[in-house]
């Protein structure tokens, strides 16, 4: 029954990191006649921030999609296709990574911001699609019902939290960015640990 999800396991941890090591494309070594080394180092500071940050968000994301194939054990072909529509979307980080680092700190900004904010709430949308339909249709390990129950609970706010940070760019680009930053660390928090923050002492379903 395990290795009816290995094809896609493997599949989709070679595309996670493709996608992480092309972030560093976007950092290119300062030339000969761009002036003082170090100075044209500092400059490009917003690429490195963009680069730590999108590569911590794929690993997140990574990690997270291990919790759930580590859950469903069945394969078919909705799942499949949910799973690439996935994997599209985390091909897609390196480019409005370097456009947030191209842009930040730059009139065209928040433009920037809103692309690289909304990636994000697109991403969380189709974990959620893809979690909600293993789970309708009992793909996962029905022995671990109570360990799905809290990645449900957690997937639960994110896209709606996603979703105020997008809004949130056109207030404060920089507070856009730190949410979205906690939202990662959040969800890079265990599922039981999260419901628990999330829902405090309420009985999630399942348990």
């Amino acid at each position: 029954m395990q290795n009816e999800t290995a094809r896609i396991e493997a599949f989709s941890d070679g595309i996670f990191t493709i996608a992480a090591t092309l972030l560093v494309l976007n950092l290119q070594a300062p030339t000969l006649n761009s002036g003082k080394l170090s100075s044209s180092l500092l400059s490009q500071w917003p690429h490195y921030f963009a680069f730590a940050v999108s590569f911590v968000f794929i690993g997140i994301m990574w990690m997270n999609h291990h919790r759930l194939f580590s859950l469903i054990r069945k394969s078919e072909n909705t799942l499949v296709i949910l799973n690439l529509l996935l994997l599209l979307g985390v091909t897609f980080v390196p480019f409005p990574t370097a456009v947030l680092a191209n842009y930040l700190g730059k009139p065209e900004q928040r433009t920037a911001a809103a692309l690289f904010n909304g990636t994000f709430f697109a991403i969380a949308i189709l974990f959620n699609l893809l979690w909600r339909y293993s789970a309708t249709h009992q793909l996962h390990d029905l022995d671990r019902n109570e360990a799905a129950a809290h990645i449900s609970a957690q997937y639960a706010v994110g896209p709606a939290l996603y979703l105020i940070c997008f809004v949130l760019t056109w207030v404060s680009v920089a507070a856009s960015l730190v949410m979205n930053i906690l939202l990662a660390f959040y969800f890079a928090i265990p599922p039981y640990h999260a419901s628990r923050l999330t829902h405090g002492r309420r009985r999630l379903p399942n348990e």
